[in-house]
């Protein structure tokens, strides 16, 4: 584990470098929670029936991309990227390469990219991080590049 979150349990700008590695505890998609999530934010029905599901591209039940990208939120927040102050997200790119299915376990591996300081807010600057959701095949099926708003620890 990084010294600085041992010290703090979070990390600030002058904490991070390229290259640099995280990892998530896990989540469990389980069936209930894919159709619940589905019903109530991306009611589609190869995210609500199984019949549907089988007959559509995706050959079976599917989460929602959303509710993958909720998902990813979730643990990227609770235990793959301590960020102090937040995970502040600027924008980004995103892709879903395989579909999450009922059963899965989910954990996501995180890497920083690229850091840009801020000349004219020195406080601050710009964290490019991929996240990379894996299933338990270690397939991925969410991946998002973000640029993130990290700040300095203020003395």
């Amino acid at each position: 584990m990084n010294e600085a979150v041992e010290r703090t349990g979070v990390l600030y700008l002058e904490d991070l470098h390229p290259g640099q590695r995280f990892t998530s505890g896990l989540y469990h998609m389980d069936e209930d929670r894919i159709k619940a999530f589905a019903t109530e934010f991306d009611p589609q029905p190869f995210h609500l029936d199984k019949s549907a599901a089988q007959a559509s591209v995706f050959r079976g039940l599917a989460a929602s991309a959303w509710h993958t990208a909720a998902v990813t939120m979730y643990l990227l927040v609770t235990s793959g990227l301590p960020l102090a102050n937040g995970i502040i997200g600027l924008g980004g790119e995103i892709a879903w390469p395989k579909p999450t299915r009922p059963g899965d376990t989910l954990r996501v591996e995180s890497e920083i990219l690229e850091i840009r300081c801020s000349r004219s807010k020195p406080q601050q600057g710009i964290v490019i991080v991929r996240s990379t959701t894996l299933n338990q095949d270690a397939e991925p099926v969410y991946v998002f590049t973000a640029k993130i708003l990290v700040f300095r620890r203020t003395s």
